[in-house]
């Protein structure tokens, strides 16, 4: 897939250059998310909007699709245009024109809070498609609170097809979620869990089967598969591998 230069992946949050002197205050954050990177299963990128390139690349491989983070690094956007199907290239051309217009409206001191999270098909050197997860949050704001850097988090979706735009604002529980059709943005809250039905998720993800569960939290089996129906309900889910994936995803535990 070629680089459309007009993209406005590559065009609608493009700072040009960035002062001498906003540049100083800075630390040297590379180390803090290098540590995280090392710590994570999920792939840990952060995208530079001064130069438009990637200024790290973890190795973790999921993101990779054959490459190597460096590779991966010299390439830049240039590994959209290679690695993602051209439907899903105009979702993403989509989803950031819409993304960029809601964080340009929040009060400046805000910015830093929000995050966007959506999914979409990579595909690798075999020709495979992956459906990933992709969550982009604001590192570094400019003096006049532009997005200067990302750090972008990338993880199986837990969704069947592509989409999925949310953004979240840390320590709410509103959620906005983009309408593709008309490109506006619906105000929900966030999927709320009882304690109990927290507690019997929780007790899954250590691996134990419903009689071991029924029996940690002592009740019967058959109503420990009435929370689970709770969970799927609540969350939209249909099984307990995407109620995990959403609900970590979420925040919800």
């Amino acid at each position: 897939m070629e680089n459309n230069n007009n993209s406005t992946l590559l065009t609608r949050n493009h700072l040009g250059k960035v002062s001498d002197d906003e540049r100083l205050p800075q630390h040297d954050y590379l180390e803090a998310i290098k540590a995280f990177a090392r710590l994570t299963y999920e792939s840990i990128y952060v995208i530079n909007y001064e130069t438009m390139t990637f200024e790290y690349v973890s190795e973790n491989p999921l993101f990779l699709c054959g490459y190597s983070s460096a590779e991966v690094m010299a390439l830049g956007y240039d590994f959209y245009f290679k690695n993602v199907p051209e439907s899903d290239l105009k979702l993403l051309h989509s989803i950031n024109e819409a993304g960029f217009d809601f964080f340009e409206n929040l009060p400046g001191e805000e910015k830093i809070q929000y995050s966007i999270t959506y999914d979409f098909y990579l595909v690798n050197r075999d020709g495979k498609k992956i459906l990933i997860n992709h969550k982009l949050t604001p590192l570094l704001l400019t003096r006049e609170k532009k997005m200067w850097k990302a750090m972008c988090v990338v993880s199986l979706s837990h969704h069947k097809s592509p989409g999925n735009v949310c953004i979240h604002k840390q320590g709410f529980d509103t959620i906005w979620e983009l309408d593709l059709n008309d490109k506006a943005w619906r105000k929900s809250e966030k999927p709320k869990l009882t304690k109990r039905e927290i507690e019997v998720l929780h007790l899954y993800a250590q691996g134990l089967s419903i009689n071991e569960i029924a029996d940690k939290v002592s009740v019967s089996p058959d109503t420990v598969k009435y929370y689970r129906r709770q969970i799927f309900d609540r969350l939209s889910v249909s099984t307990i591998a995407e109620a995990l994936s959403y609900a970590v995803n979420s925040k919800i535990v």
